[in-house]
């Protein structure tokens, strides 16, 4: 079984680190199916940073 990282990112730390113009990119994202893997913890979205590594390696790779 894998490690529960340290800290799940919320759409907000998404925002900032990737500088986003606003959440609603974030929700976007998951409507479309285009963004990093998430999950509900009842009404709050949350991302594991591993999957989010991984959605960025995949961009990265696409773009090569």
């Amino acid at each position: 079984m894998r490690c529960l990282p340290d800290q799940y990112l919320t759409p907000e730390d998404l925002v900032v680190m990737m500088r986003l113009p606003s959440v609603e990119t974030v929700y976007q994202w998951r409507r479309k199916g285009t963004g990093p893997r998430g999950f509900r913890v009842g009404r709050h979205v949350r991302f594991d940073p591993e999957d989010v590594r991984a959605w960025v390696e995949s961009l990265m790779e696409g773009a090569a």
